[in-house]
This record gives C-alpha cells, sequence and structure tokens, in this order.
C-alpha cells in the first residue's frame, strides 16, 4: 500500500486507513472526508496528519498526537480526545459536541467556530469561552459570524455584544439568556430558535425569520428596525407584540423575501 505523490490516500476502506495511521506511516498525509467514526485511534502518532472534513465521531483518540494536525470541519462529536496532543492543530468549525478533552494539550490550537455544548469537557483551566470557538457561555464580542451556520447550536448565554451575525443560520439555535444587543443579525434564519430572556437591544431586525421561535422574555428595546420580518407563530407578550405592531407604517407593510409575508401580516394572523 503505497501513498501517492502528494500524499493523498486513494480509496482506502475505514480499516485500511485505521491500520495506515497505526503504523505511524499516516503522518502528512491527507485523508479529508474519510469515514472513521468510532475508530480506535488511541496513542497514535497522527502529527501533521490532514483529516479536513473527516468523519471521526465517537473515535478514541486517547493520548494521539494531533501536532500541527489540520481537523478544519472534523465531526468529533463524542471524541475521546482525553490526554491528546493537539499543540498547533486546527480545528476550525469542527464539532466538538460531547467530546472528552480531559487532559489534552491545547497549546497554540486553533477552534475559531468550532462547536461545543454544555456535554463536552475541556482541559481544566483551558479558557475555551474565549478561544474562538461556539458554545454555551462563549465570549463572542465583535466577532465576525455572518452567514454561519449554527442550526439547532447550544448557544445559551452567549455574550455576543455587536457580533456580525447577518445572515446566519440560527434554526432551532438554543440562545436562551444570549446577549445579542447591538449585533447586526439582519437577515439571520431565527426559525424555531429559543431565544427566552434574551436581550435584542439596539438592534436592526430587517428581514430576521423569527417563525416560531420562543421570545418570551425577550429585550427588545430600541430597535432600529424591523422591515420584512416574519414572526409567524412566535411566542411572545402580548406587550412586545402590541410594541411591534406600533412600529410605522412603511415598516410593517414590507413583505418577506423569503416568507412573502409582510410583516404585520406575520403578527396578526
Amino acid at each position: 500500500m503505497t501513498l501517492t505523490p502528494d500524499r493523498t490516500i486513494g480509496n482506502l476502506k475505514t480499516a485500511e486507513i485505521v491500520a495506515l495511521l497505526k503504523t505511524g506511516k499516516g503522518q502528512d498525509a491527507d485523508f479529508r472526508q474519510a469515514d472513521l467514526a468510532g475508530a480506535d485511534l488511541a496513542d497514535c502518532d497522527l502529527t501533521q496528519v490532514k483529516l479536513i472534513g473527516a468523519n471521526l465521531a465517537g473515535a478514541n483518540l486517547t493520548s494521539a498526537n494531533l501536532t500541527s494536525s489540520d481537523l478544519r470541519g472534523c465531526d468529533l462529536t463524542g471524541a475521546n480526545l482525553t490526554g491528546a496532543n493537539l499543540t498547533g492543530a486546527g480545528l476550525p468549525r469542527a464539532n466538538l459536541c460531547g467530546a472528552n478533552l480531559t487532559g489534552a494539550t491545547l497549546e497554540a490550537v486553533r477552534l475559531q467556530l468550532a462547536r461545543y455544548d454544555s456535554q463536552t469537557v475541556w482541559m481544566e483551566d483551558f479558557d475555551f469561552k474565549r478561544s474562538g470557538a461556539i458554545g454555551p457561555n462563549a465570549q463572542l464580542g465583535g466577532a465576525f459570524l455572518n452567514t454561519v451556520n449554527l442550526r439547532g447550536a447550544d448557544l445559551q448565554r452567549i455574550n455576543a455584544l455587536g457580533a456580525y451575525l447577518a445572515g446566519a443560520d440560527l434554526t432551532g439555535a438554543n440562545l436562551a439568556g444570549a446577549r445579542l444587543s447591538s449585533s447586526d443579525i439582519k437577515r439571520a434564519y431565527l426559525t424555531g430558535a429559543y431565544l427566552r430572556n434574551a436581550s435584542l437591544n439596539n438592534v436592526d431586525l430587517i428581514s430576521c425569520d423569527f417563525r416560531a421561535a420562543d421570545l418570551t422574555g425577550v429585550d427588545m428595546e430600541n430597535l432600529q428596525g424591523i422591515k420584512g420580518a416574519d414572526f409567524h407563530q412566535a411566542i411572545m407578550s402580548d406587550e412586545l407584540r402590541a410594541k411591534l405592531l406600533a412600529r410605522p407604517a412603511a415598516e410593517l407593510d414590507v413583505r418577506n423575501s423569503f416568507t412573502r409575508r409582510t410583516t404585520r401580516e406575520s403578527l396578526t394572523l
């Protein structure tokens, strides 16, 4: 079994890839999009290995050496990374929900837009909230998250003051207690999102999709505008509904380009 000149692995089966990695001959090789779900790669030397977009859900990477590895967009849901060496590894947009990083070495690791949840176990004293990763309690003030896909993400109590979320897909996301004031969420998709007790002060809701969203207890003071926003079947207080319906007709009678309903219709149907 040989590597091609560009170090890319051909159409190998999962067992063959795992066997190659266990020998240490997979260093600096390209296994992008490989399906390694549940693979046992404990103690393997995976230095500089390329696993871009690979499926490593539930994989055993205990004490694996992943120094300078490329794990961009990798699915590490429920993976065991206990004691793994991730020095200089790149995990932008990786999924770390439910992963165990107890005792992992995370020096110079890159986590921009990686996702985690309340079940993710981090190395003690690692400041994951300010790492650039996205999950509960993340500190994302001023972050550029335009058009990011955060469907169903656990974003409870995030601090996204002044963040850029225009066009972001937050469908079904849990944004309970989130701080989104002064953020740019124009044209964001918040269909079915859970926004209880979130703060949305001083924002422009132009063309936002709040259909079936839970807006119980949400703060919406000093809104810049709601033109084209769709609130059809959203859960909200009578007070908030009346406040939104008191906006100028120039805002209320504009259709959402996706749902084809006016803002006024979405609040009254």
